[in-house]
């Protein structure tokens, strides 16, 4: 590459020159290529260690002039063939012009300005794509690539100097992150140590100190433990590891794919030396923390943050902290965690304007709201920038709200003003409360239930009033007395102060009537609803009267939600949680429903309105549980993963008594998916639901740890996990809630009460105290610290359990060992990753659906199915390689979708591996037949469809297991088209036509799967016969087969006798199928017909061995070829025949089969009919005259009625025993799945790929 020209005042030190000329010097770095001795070995090793050596590249080209000592770089490259090209530009193109200037000043600017103008060409051509990278990074890039093999599309995030701790030894040199991989590579003193790992595999991922290692990061893998440390940015080389590992492990769960976000800002000014992709994470990581620490909508992007403070009317305080700005919200959070938060979305903005400076109170800015609340921030920077920011969103954001004017919908969440005077849009009579616009935007839903305007709470306690309830009655007043101070002074509705005050009123309790007001403002999900007017109703009318997986189990779970609560125990509660499960099952099909859905969706109801039950639901799913109801509830398992490391750490005895006893994994998956509501009394329980909702998923592990804590002794007296179930089961029932006005519900555990010593009731509210006392210490940054962590280990073992599940899929007569099929399946997941992280054009890059059974997730393409197939078969034939796996895939592809998956392609190299000689060389035998020789004649493949069974290849349908019954439904949508290409039940096809998946058509699938497993023997004499030129392919085939072989001129005479030998039996059994069923031709009765045109063509000239060696058995395999058909031939052409269909094709071979060809088996394999004796005596006719040939690939022509069978190919291989030989010998796979996994990512083209071969 060109480089800007840069000085180098000692032109010789560690470099060789190659060539010079009078303005220009090429030279090569000493120890690069050729050996260097010591000086080469001390050369390489600091170019590795010192980071001012690092980016030199092997060859360079200085600029020179006679009398100057000063030498100018112009260019570098890293392999000689990229250096040669500029070298031989700058001879043709300026040596000429150079010698004509007198000045040598003249000269060095005449070449500085030339290079600087290629490279702001080649610049110029860069742009477009948005390359941003410095010089050194691309540099970087390029010796990143060039070391470990990777392709173009692979891109460097950043790089760092480090070490290496292999033993107790440690290496230097330079660690490379990039999007899909971490690489190392080390050159010390001879001594090359090179490191790639997938970041897919990473199963654990931790900074740690111990006394064998400084402070450094530990990678581990399912093979190895790696350990990396450094002496700077071991911080930032870590957070970058975490971000880079858990964009793989998203990409398993397949939540986001790999591409990095166009849509993320970028700075204007890009640094020195780092990436855009960088850039673009740390972006990602910020928007991330914005939208979790706001609780805003997840396609919310950060703008820009700067530091201010804030004035609080409250305490009459500035407070220091950060304010954040983005297209839709202004937010503040204060320096101490829980002195103030703030969120003013802009549609609330009324009046954004600069206030006068002061000493007091510099660069003040003054944001007033619809509410007629006022915001005082101060200390800016850049105050004039900021709101001239804030101004452009508010433009936008007012061109996006529908209608025009307060009088379509309330501005705010009722925020009313300090003073009373109401505004025009919002009447002094309508409680503050996000309830109250639903009813205008609902229209006919509003009309046709009372639940579209509010919770079924207040439906069904209409007639309780809270002053005829006592003391509870007074206590609840005191509540909703204190919070209405509580909004008088910090404010109501979205944008009010959220302070430490406001989390001691959320822990003594909401009150009834303002909890569904706060759940939407605590949550987010007020934002949502009202920035998506209408789009509730929407949802519900598209989805009703849908039938789908997900319906038939929301059917199920109806009834089984909260049947103890009144408001559930008719059809009014019972259909409104109907709408709300299906709307939120067709907004999101990934999720569609699960269980514990029902649950928590019963209390949403009980407290909201359908539309705000419905977006409560879409904030806990998406947001504040993040991937606790998919299919495989990873968000618990992670969370649980979580609840164990927090007990190990805060009850280190309890810890070890619950692993024994297996409880921890019990109790707290229903804990975490229903926030105890289905362990707890309703009245108890909806009060952590209260703090979750302010807090997050950090109160309900507090909660949980503080339950294991008051239970300790009796749980470590426990000797089953039974006994220790029922011991946490009777206090959880007994937790109650005194406060409560509702009337008592009797709860489901009632039953495990009963007994002769009744636990003591445990007031929920001192339960709450306990948790924040003894474990508050709890932040929500080391909860997803933690997460991280867990995730990885989580997602591991569900790719190993899917893994397992493959492998058991598997039939057992498939010949390999459990072992075997595991590494398989490793190397064929890791070539359908590869898919996903470069060829996103690829069938196999569509975005995987992990919803789908384990079988189908990984597929892969024809291309990647052939750079596998090159690797692992045991019949390498050289450059006809990749054409026997493109005849192997089309085998094995029956449902032509371009892609198999793993069972399908197991059982196309167990074929090559495993079975006997029969079964070897019939899997050979097909490979040249249709569909796998000519795919593109679709006639000849129907007609040969019935000869592939599912004994050689898989079907497309998965097999049934346990998971596949219970897939989401939108999992089951792909499966009707998976069961008509594998079955081809068309009745399937019209039910499915006419509605979705029903449970006929699940057991439909059931009954194909069990007939799959059935075990279909095929029979030898249902295969096909083979026409010439399928007969010569074969021959070919076999010639490339051989000819690496130690037995190669054995091999080679051997199959050119049996080629001979085949070529007269397919003659004889041509004169036998010309003679039955005869008809007269063209209406003349009698007339025999003459003998058939044959091909001058002699099959010997397809047929020649390749190898160059022995010029005897040339000859020999030649002559035996063209013996048969020189013979049994005679040459010229005839005129315009029958057309394409001979007496002898028409034929069945049912007709043909026992009186032909079985025959003339017999007759040669008894030895009773010689090769000479057909070549010598015997007259060899058949055909018509005048029928026309088919085509030849060289040009002549085949005799298209000639044929063998596939009995006759072996009883004539069978002859040969070298040939029996070959494909009896055992071959170990283990070996060529190493060499796989050695050379998986080796993908690079360039020329000069020249280093040794790299080593871990």
């Amino acid at each position: 590459m060109w480089l800007g020209p840069e000085e180098v005042l000692v032109a010789n030190a560690l470099w060789v020159t190659e060539r010079a000329n009078p303005f220009f010097v090429l030279q090569r770095r000493r120890g690069h290529r050729r050996g260097g001795g010591l000086t080469g070995l001390l050369v390489g090793t600091l170019d590795v260690v010192l980071d001012s050596s690092a980016r030199v590249a092997p060859y360079r080209i200085l600029h020179q002039t006679q009398d100057s000592q000063v030498y100018w770089t112009v260019a570098c490259g890293s392999d000689h063939k990229e250096i040669t090209e500029h070298w031989e530009w700058l001879e043709n193109n300026l040596l000429q012009t150079l010698s004509i200037f007198d000045n040598e000043e003249d000269i060095t600017t005449f070449v500085k300005g030339k290079i600087h103008g290629i490279i702001a060409e080649e610049n110029k051509n860069l742009q477009p794509q948005g390359d941003e990278d410095p010089g050194k990074f691309k540099e970087a890039e390029l010796k990143m690539r060039k070391q470990f093999g990777m392709p173009e599309g692979e891109k460097l995030v950043n790089y760092y100097s480090c070490s290496y701790w292999k033993g107790r030894v440690p290496r230097q040199g330079w660690l490379y992150l990039t999007v899909n991989h971490l690489c190392f590579y080390s050159f010390l003193l001879g001594k090359e140590v090179s490191l790639v790992v997938q970041w897919v595999d990473v199963t654990r991922l931790e900074k740690n100190a111990t006394l064998l290692f400084p402070e450094s990061i530990r990678v581990d893998t399912r093979d190895q433990e790696l350990f990396f440390s450094m002496f700077l940015n071991i911080g930032e080389t870590f957070k970058l590891m975490e971000q880079l590992a858990n964009l793989a492990m998203r990409q398993l769960l397949d939540n986001e794919g790999f591409l990095e976000d166009r849509a993320l800002p970028r700075p204007s000014r890009p640094h020195r030396n780092i990436s855009a992709l960088k850039r673009d994470l740390d972006a990602r990581a910020k928007n991330e923390y914005y939208r979790a620490t706001f609780r805003l909508p997840g396609d919310e992007r950060l703008d820009g943050h700067t530091g201010c403070t804030l004035w609080t009317p409250f305490n009459k305080l500035h407070i220091p902290g950060q304010m954040f700005i983005s297209s839709n919200y202004i937010c503040f959070a204060s320096k101490e965690e829980d002195a103030c938060h703030l969120i003013i979305p802009l549609r609330e903005v009324t009046i954004v304007e600069k206030a006068d400076s002061s000493s007091v109170l510099p660069s003040p800015l003054s944001i007033s709201t619809k509410s007629k609340m006022t915001f005082l921030f101060a200390n800016l920077k850049d105050r004039d920038f900021l709101v001239e920011r804030i101004s452009d969103f508010l433009q936008k954001t007012s061109s996006k709200q529908p209608g025009s004017g307060s009088s379509g919908r309330k501005a705010s969440v009722g925020d009313p003003a300090p003073e009373p005077a109401p505004a025009p849009w919002e009447p002094p009579e309508q409680p503050a409360s996000p309830t109250s616009p639903c009813g205008g935007r609902q229209g006919s839903l509003a009309q046709q239930a009372p639940t579209a305007s509010q919770g079924l709470l207040k439906l069904f306690q209409r007639d309780a009033l809270v002053e005829d309830l006592g003391a509870k009655g007074a206590k609840e007043k005191m509540k909703e007395e204190s919070w209405n101070i509580h909004f008088f002074e910090y404010g109501r509705g979205v944008c009010m102060y959220r302070t430490a005050r406001m989390r001691e009123l959320v822990l003594k309790g909401i009150p009834e009537s303002l909890r569904g007001e706060l759940w939407l403002l605590f949550s987010g999900a007020w934002n949502e609803m009202v920035t998506h007017p209408g789009y509730y109703a929407r949802l519900v009318e598209q989805s009703t009267g849908k039938s789908s997986l997900a319906t038939e189990e929301i059917e199920r779970d109806l009834h089984r939600s909260m049947p103890e609560h009144p408001a559930f125990q008719n059809e009014l509660g019972i259909a409104a949680l109907r709408r709300v499960l299906t709307a939120y099952a067709f907004r999101n099909p990934t999720i569609g429903y699960c269980q514990a859905m029902n649950i928590v969706t019963s209390v949403l109801l009980l407290y909201g309105s359908e539309e705000e039950a419905f977006w409560l639901l879409v904030a806990l799913c998406e947001r504040m549980l993040p991937d606790y109801y998919n299919t495989r509830v990873v968000g618990a398992l992670v969370d649980q993963g979580i609840f164990e490391e927090l007990t190990r750490d805060f009850l280190p005895q309890l810890s070890e008594k619950m692993q024994e006893l297996g409880v921890i994994a019990s109790i707290s998956l229903s804990w975490l998916l229903t926030l105890f509501l289905s362990v707890m009394p309703f009245e108890s329980a909806v009060v952590i639901v209260d703090c979750f909702f302010y807090e997050g998923v950090k109160v309900v592990l507090q909660v949980a740890l503080a339950v294991l804590d008051a239970n300790m002794e009796q749980l470590l007296g426990c000797s089953d996990e039974g006994e220790a179930m029922t011991v946490l089961g009777r206090y959880l029932d007994n937790v109650v809630n005194k406060q409560s006005v509702s009337p008592p519900i009797p709860h489901l555990h009632a039953l495990l009460t009963s007994g002769d010593d009744p636990p003591e009731e445990v007031d929920i509210f001192e339960l709450l105290k306990v948790s924040y006392e003894k474990f508050g210490s709890l932040r929500a940054e080391d909860i997803e610290q933690m997460r991280f962590k867990q995730r990885l280990k989580v997602i591991q073992s569900l790719e190993d359990t899917a893994k397992r599940s493959v492998v058991r899929a598997i039939p057992g007569d498939i010949g390999f060992s459990v072992e075997e099929l595991e590494d398989l399946y490793v190397v064929f997941k890791a070539k359908h990753m590869a898919s996903q992280y470069w060829g996103s054009s690829r069938p196999a890059a569509v975005r995987r659906d992990p919803s789908l059974p384990y079988l189908e997730q990984y597929r892969i393409d024809a291309s990647q199915f052939q750079e596998l197939f090159a690797s692992l078969t045991p019949w390498s034939c050289g450059a006809h390689t990749p054409v026997l796996a493109g005849r192997l895939f089309r085998l094995l592809d029956q449902n032509k979708d371009s892609l198999i998956n793993f069972k399908e392609f197991v059982t196309g190299i167990s074929g090559m591996y495993h079975g006997d000689l029969t079964d070897k060389l019939k899997m050979l035998y097909k490979l040249h037949l249709p569909p796998a020789l000519s795919p593109e004649e679709p006639e000849s493949a129907l007609e040969a469809a019935r000869y592939f069974t599912e004994d050689s290849s898989a079907e497309a349908s998965p097999l049934a297991s346990d998971l596949d019954l219970c897939l989401p439904w939108e999992a089951q949508e792909a499966l009707p088209q998976e069961g008509r290409e594998g079955g081809g039940n068309e009745d399937v096809q019209e039910k499915r036509a006419e509605k979705g998946t029903s449970p006929s058509d699940c057991r439909h699938y059931l009954q194909m799967w069990a007939k799959e497993k059935e075990v279909q023997k095929e029979s030898i004499k249902d295969l096909p016969k083979m026409n010439q030129e399928q007969f010569i392919e074969l021959c070919k085939t076999l010639y490339n087969m051989f000819s690496e072989d130690p037995m190669e001129q054995d091999l080679y005479h051997a199959i050119a006798t049996v080629a001979s030998l085949l070529l007269r039996i397919g003659e004889v059994g041509k004169r036998f199928s010309a003679q039955p069923g005869r008809k007269p031709r063209d209406g003349v009765p009698g007339e025999d017909p003459p003998p058939a045109p044959v091909s001058t063509q002699d099959p010997a000239h397809e047929l020649q061995p390749p190898a160059a060696g022995d010029a005897p058995a040339r000859a020999g395999g030649e002559s035996q070829l063209g013996k048969a058909p020189q013979e049994g031939q005679g040459a010229g052409g005839g005129d315009g025949g029958e057309g394409h269909g001979s007496p002898s094709q028409r034929l069945s071979d049912d007709e043909t089969k026992d009186d032909l060809s079985m025959s003339s088996y017999s007759v040669v394999s008894t030895g009773s009919l010689q090769c000479e004796d057909l070549a010598d005596d015997t007259v060899l006719v058949g055909g018509e005259a005048g029928r026309p040939a088919a085509p030849a690939r060289s040009g002549g022509s085949v005799d298209a009625d000639w044929s063998v069978s596939f009995e006759q190919t072996l009883a004539s291989i069978l002859t040969e025993p070298v040939l029996a030989d070959f494909f009896e010998k055992k071959v170990d796979i283990g070996l060529k799945i190493r060499d796989q996994k050695k050379v998986e990512r080796q993908f690079s083209t360039s020329s000069d790929h020249g280093h040794a071969g790299v080593s871990g």
